[in-house]
């Protein structure tokens, strides 16, 4: 089968998708935001993936998509499962019972940062540039002013709540470097078995940790939210994912990462109450500014302007 060329510069449709992307996991942030009010932790991650993992089981049935068996594969989506989903998803979740989900999602934007620095160290085809250092001390200074110089003397559980949305990040990072091995097992990184893995991981620890026979039972605002966190930020995401990344790459999708933020921002100001304070937004500007440096394209395109700008000025011969 022929693959799909990729587009250097995205097409109107997937500029629509990559915005509809950051939309629906900007959303998790919101819906995590609704969820942790009537929920624990653990509950709210198993309702997430176990949801997902029905609503993605029944689309493959529907499609007649089948579901690879071997060892190896199921191997892999446990480990992706682990880093891609039960840490990351913990991680953030417990971080929103203590922030709110405009900062969670700001700081979780670090993760192309960790990219950058795990590739480094963990492949041989994606090494660090000077650009890309640049782009990781200046996101990485912004991460810094945004958790704030204080928390330094006082490690309260806000502190603690935004360096775990800063790990979900790293694991995120992991996940991406571990999940190009795919491709050499001869299957993609699919989501279905991703989720299923972490449903099998994260069902027995939420039945020994947070008993939820014992807890009340949600209204339906809270089963609203984990609906929306399974279908919408998960199954139906990780569709507009794999659609994008065949056809714009892993480089124009990276974009989303600028969008996720404030897509959350404004949901949680606008239905949670949340506030941001100055320091967020100026450590959210100073990530921005790193993203664009590992990027690459702010740069390319200064280039490339100044270069018509002297071939015009240059007199004709």
């Amino acid at each position: 089968m022929r693959q799909a060329a990729i587009h250097k510069s995205m097409t109107p449709l997937e500029w629509g998708l990559l915005l509809a992307l950051s939309v629906l996991w900007g959303g998790s942030f919101f819906f995590n935001g609704v969820a942790v009010q009537e929920l624990p932790t653990v509950t709210v991650v198993v309702g997430r993936v176990a949801l997902a993992a029905v609503i993605l089981w029944m689309a493959m049935v529907f499609m007649g998509v089948r579901m690879p068996t071997g060892r190896r594969v199921w191997q892999a989506f446990l480990a992706m499962g682990v880093l891609n989903n039960v840490v990351p998803f913990t991680l953030i979740v417990w971080g929103q019972t203590h922030i709110a989900s405009g900062l969670a999602a700001i700081l979780n934007a670090t993760t192309p940062l960790f990219t950058v620095i795990v590739a480094h160290g963990l492949t041989t085809d994606e090494k660090m540039t000077g650009g890309r250092l640049l782009g990781v001390l200046v996101g990485l200074i912004g991460v810094a002013v945004m958790i704030g110089i204080d928390a330094v003397g006082d490690l309260g559980a806000d502190t603690l709540a935004q360096v775990a949305c800063v790990a979900a990040g790293l694991s995120y990072a992991f996940a991406g470097v571990f999940g190009r091995r795919f491709r050499a097992l001869g299957v993609a990184p699919m989501a279905t078995g991703q989720v299923t893995a972490s449903s099998v991981i994260l069902l027995p620890v939420m039945l020994v940790v947070d008993q939820p026979w014992t807890l009340p039972v949600p209204g339906m605002t809270t089963l609203g939210a984990l609906m929306g966190l399974a279908a919408l930020s998960t199954a139906l995401a990780y569709v507009l994912y794999f659609r994008i990344l065949a056809t714009a790459g892993a480089t124009n999708l990276l974009l989303v990462t600028f969008l996720i933020p404030v897509s959350a921002s404004v949901l949680g100001i606008l239905f949670l109450d949340e506030t941001l304070l100055s320091r967020h937004l100026m450590g959210m500007a100073a990530i921005g500014a790193g993203l664009a440096a590992v990027d690459g394209r702010p740069a390319r395109a200064i280039a490339a302007w100044v270069a018509r700008r002297r071939r015009r000025a240059a007199p004709s011969r």
